[in-house]
């Protein structure tokens, strides 16, 4: 707690967000809006600081005065849901374009005639020619002027994240760091590696979770970064589940 200044904590649901304010003389105040009002306000947590601080629509939060802002949010969720999160392209070891898409061949139902298989996250998928063994051999090293091509086409189409998946680098990310340096050179913003995302022996699991980590990780630092320019603060942290927002 910081004396003499303003705590919030706030979480953004579907229909309502609900903020818990701590005010500068300690007292606990609870207030609740609607997430989603487009002719009254453009962010429902701002709204919300507003109300609590007793801050004019077109008057300056004064940031200054608050010492915290921790949010829990489904943007994320939402996105995922809705299926709006940034185009995305897999990068993954040659021969295996086709392993998240397969998964696991979990049946729950194993007399179903008819399978629907959930929407693919990704866009592309680029193949790298390149092979890691389990003991961490290096069969084939990668032909990084053939995948900064390769790269270098798939930003021309527009595509600004990337999830990097190569067989076994959970272990040896020696590769996966190499094709990273080339996507954070071409100017990538989002650059998903899977032996820093989730680094899990299985290439399906680490998979599916480095991209879906590029998927939506844009759509929060969007969305953080807006929440911190109307509070004019720096140096905000964001993760897929939550949002941390210390004023500076």
């Amino acid at each position: 707690m910081t004396m003499g200044k303003w705590d919030f904590w706030i979480d953004r649901g579907g229909t309502f967000t609900d903020i818990v304010a701590r005010t500068p003389q300690g007292e606990i105040r609870a207030h609740k809006v609607l997430s989603e009002n487009p002719e009254a306000y453009k962010d429902a947590a701002i709204q919300g600081i507003r109300d609590l601080m007793g801050v004019a629509k077109d008057t300056r939060i004064p940031s200054d005065q608050i010492a915290t802002v921790k949010m829990g949010t489904t943007v994320a969720t939402n996105a995922l849901l809705e299926r709006k999160g940034d185009r995305t392209l897999l990068l993954i070891t040659k021969g295996f374009r086709d392993a998240l898409e397969i998964g696991y061949q979990a049946r729950p139902d194993i007399f179903a005639k008819e399978i629907i298989k959930p929407e693919l996250l990704y866009d592309q998928v680029l193949e790298a020619d390149e092979r890691v063994r389990a003991d961490g051999t290096v069969e084939t090293a990668p032909n990084l002027d053939d995948v900064k091509a390769q790269l270098e086409a798939a930003y021309a189409d527009g595509i600004r994240s990337i999830a990097i998946v190569l067989m076994h680098a959970y272990a040896y990310p020696e590769h996966e760091k190499q094709l990273a340096d080339i996507a954070r050179q071409i100017g990538f913003p989002q650059i998903s590696v899977s032996h820093e995302v989730s680094p899990l022996m299985k290439l399906v699991g680490r998979g599916d979770t480095t991209v879906v980590d590029a998927y939506l990780s844009p759509i929060l630092r969007r969305y953080v970064d807006q929440v911190a320019g109307e509070l004019d603060i720096k140096n905000t942290d964001c993760v897929l589940c939550s949002c941390s927002l210390p004023a500076v």
